[in-house]
């Protein structure tokens, strides 16, 4: 009972409603921030008045700038992500795909500060894959959309029958134990994964530095590994809860959905982007049939 009164109040102080908040306004002033800091540097640098011994497109043009503030907004999409794991898994996993849509974006932002404007548009590798991001970005939008408009509430279901009641009881308890431990993990790995990146960037020789292959997978690569590892926990307390074999493939599905996204960020190109799509279409399909199970009649 004790521990149970200990962790609702870790609980609301890392994941209730007045945190979200504070967190969003914290998270929006350091993105405002950030956007005009990157900003007055990559116009110091072009006029000249400091050089930075660094070689990267991230300033080099304006539009670069956006990339900042893009990815602070991300890390906190990522804390909506745990915010909502224990009050639908469901939202969850639309998170999720929220998520890897809102880096292909942040990479258009990117690439948009490096187009080569020419006649072979369709010949030059990096024009080629802004395209397929640009397609793909529209793409996920709708796919998202389908996803949730087939997701159903399920946050407090009254269930008939005491043992299935405390069954559920606990297993609430289970997301808000892993939630809870998911938010110090994010920060770390958040802090982490920027020095690392930072020392990188700077050229600085230690034998304890992270080799980032794209700037994109920052972060998200480390913390979409720890994310599956969240997921399978969660697959093997739900059979306390129950044992429907539809809920069952819903869940290893999402599973399944959630591996393929973290598998996209060790490849790049179309089949990176391939790969995030074909997750999504897959947590979709998955979503839908579960509801047809759902609204089939029950035989007694």
């Amino acid at each position: 009972m004790m521990i149970s009164k200990k962790l609702e109040v870790l609980y609301q102080k890392l994941l209730s409603e007045n945190t979200k908040k504070e967190i969003e306004n914290i998270i929006l002033i350091i993105a405002i921030v950030s956007f005009i800091i990157h900003l007055a540097v990559i116009f110091l640098v072009d006029f000249g008045m400091i050089h930075l011994n660094i070689q990267s497109d991230l300033f080099k043009n304006p539009i670069a700038a956006i990339y900042t503030p893009f990815s602070f907004i991300l890390v906190y999409e990522v804390y909506l992500l745990i915010f909502y794991l224990p009050k639908s898994f469901t939202i969850y996993i639309g998170k999720q795909y929220e998520i890897i849509t809102l880096i292909i974006i942040r990479r258009l932002f990117k690439d948009l500060s490096t187009l080569t404007l020419s006649s072979d548009w369709f010949k030059i590798k990096y024009d080629l894959q802004f395209t397929y991001d640009l397609i793909a970005s529209v793409l996920l939008f709708f796919l998202i959309y389908l996803f949730s408009r087939n997701s159903k509430k399920s946050y407090y279901v009254e269930i008939p029958g005491q043992l299935l009641i405390k069954s559920t009881t606990n297993f609430i308890k289970i997301k808000k134990l892993i939630a809870i431990s998911l938010v110090p993990l994010l920060f770390i790995v958040a802090s982490y994964s920027f020095v690392n990146w930072t020392l990188n960037t700077l050229n600085v020789n230690t034998n304890n530095i992270i080799s980032f292959k794209d700037i994109n997978n920052i972060f998200f690569e480390q913390f979409f590994t720890i994310l599956i590892i969240a997921d399978v926990i969660l697959l093997l307390f739900s059979f306390f809860q129950t044992d429907k074999f539809h809920k069952v493939i819903r869940n290893s599905g999402f599973i399944i959905s959630t591996i393929l996204i973290r598998i996209s960020f060790s490849v790049s190109g179309s089949l990176n982007t391939l790969l995030i799509i074909s997750a999504i279409i897959f947590g979709l399909l998955i979503l839908i049939i579960h509801n047809k199970f759902d609204d089939l009649p029950v035989h007694e």
